[in-house]
């Protein structure tokens, strides 16, 4: 399994993606350079430099842990079987393992992250801070300062379908002749086909357990994707997929069987009433692209549970549960049954 450090050319200090300039920057000089200007880095010169396990090790990693030596500080750093990016816990040098995002692994496109940590924790903080009933310590500084840029794997899917809906409907007319009340009541058979083309129709590449929040962050506008570059990676964790395209067919057939519905719907104009008998959907060609997309994560855990909190890591778009504080709770129901008490009892007076 080959890593990859990704290095300042000028200074020799590790380097990762700086979101707020779209460039990559070293903290240490200050040097910017595109990401061409990086990934031109030859991958065995002094500062893109790889390191590589036997085939034996190899295949160990590749069914459980990735074990490698950090070249900025020597540390021994270990990542499970599906992060293909890493950050060294000790000097933070940023790493990607290579070897994880090649041949079929190797994703299509990427979009960068366009918030930088600093900016996802004050956005953060201000989400927090308008619940009244979330905990003091779910938004203090030890805690937000553990929030995460992740790459998590998804499919982009093109969908070419044939498409058609079906409907009763029913136009009335009333009118007066005399003292005589006349009603017309019209009844139709609609029907609506075409042929509609989706694209990049988004789903995730990972374990149902993630699928339900991280997909809560959607949508990426799809001019923000770019032809994926292991560069980006610096400076990020990331996932690789853990579900095959073949296996989301029937999530994506209901998808477009959803939106193909509200299309054609969307004809069916000009009628008092109108009840829907069905929509048929064949598709005819579908072709899935695989992405890394950004989001920004953290997690807090409150007694056995842990509350997730996730944030588009390009549109800033927010989804997540929040916990709840005993105490805050408890103090409103005491306010307000004094202040329940305190009417009552002027009422009393009054009376």
């Amino acid at each position: 399994m080959a890593t990859v450090a990704y290095k300042c050319p000028s200074c020799g200090a590790g380097i990762g993606f700086n979101a707020e300039l779209q460039l990559f920057k070293c903290e240490y000089c200050c040097s910017e350079y595109t990401e061409e200007q990086i990934a031109a880095q030859a991958p065995d010169d002094a500062h893109g430099e790889t390191s590589k396990t036997s085939d034996e090790e190899n295949e160990e990693f590749c069914n459980e842990f990735l074990s490698y030596t950090c070249k900025n500080c020597g540390a021994e750093v270990f990542a499970d079987e599906h992060t293909a990016a890493e950050i060294c816990y000790y000097c933070h040098q940023p790493v990607v393992c290579d070897g994880r995002l090649s041949g079929q692994l190797k994703p299509r496109f990427v979009i960068p992250f366009a918030y930088d940590k600093a900016e996802a924790e004050n956005m953060f903080l201000k989400f927090a801070k308008s619940k009244w009933f979330v905990p003091r310590d779910f938004f203090a500084k030890k805690q937000v300062e553990k929030i995460q840029g992740i790459y998590y794997p998804f499919w982009l899917t093109d969908v070419d379908v044939s498409a058609s809906r079906t409907a009763n409907a029913q136009n009335v007319r009333t009118w007066k002749v005399g003292k005589n009340l006349y009603t017309e009541t019209s009844h139709y058979k609609l029907y609506r086909a075409g042929d509609i083309h989706f694209e990049d129709v988004t789903t995730g590449a990972f374990d149902a357990e993630s699928k339900a929040m991280l997909e809560g962050i959607l949508p990426y506008p799809n001019e923000s994707l770019k032809d994926f570059a292991p560069t980006y990676l610096s400076g990020f964790i990331a996932k690789k997929r853990t579900v095959e395209h073949a296996d989301i067919i029937d999530e994506v057939k209901k998808q477009v069987s959803e939106y193909s519905g509200t299309l054609l719907a969307e004809t069916m104009r000009g009628y008092n009433s109108i009840q829907p008998q069905g929509t048929q959907v064949k598709l005819n060609k579908i072709l899935g692209d695989y992405s890394l997309l950004p989001i920004w994560v953290l997690t807090y855990k409150k007694g056995e549970k842990i509350y997730t909190y996730a944030m588009n890591g390009y549109t800033g778009k927010i989804y997540g549960e929040l916990p709840i504080s005993g105490k805050k709770l408890w103090l409103l129901f005491a306010i307000v049954s004094l202040g329940i008490t305190l009417l009552g009892t002027l009422g009393g007076l009054l009376l």
